[in-house]
């Protein structure tokens, strides 16, 4: 998702997409370790990403209060 399309989002799908982005990158971790994991680079496109949607709930919830 852009940027523009989280912000669009509300707080309740912010915290669904974030559990969903948790789940991926614990099976990448996991994938990771094992040596099944070949494209390396989703584990930081999905850090990346985590970051973003932390960010956009935490300003919600600040303009909400």
């Amino acid at each position: 998702m852009k940027l523009t399309e989280l912000r669009a989002c509300s707080v309740q799908h912010l915290q669904a997409e974030l559990g969903s982005l948790l789940r991926e990158q614990f099976n990448l971790r996991i994938q990771l370790r094992i040596g099944k994991l070949k494209q390396t680079h989703r584990l930081k496109k999905v850090k990346k990403k985590i970051v973003k949607v932390k960010t956009i709930m935490k300003e919600k919830i600040k303009d909400i209060t």
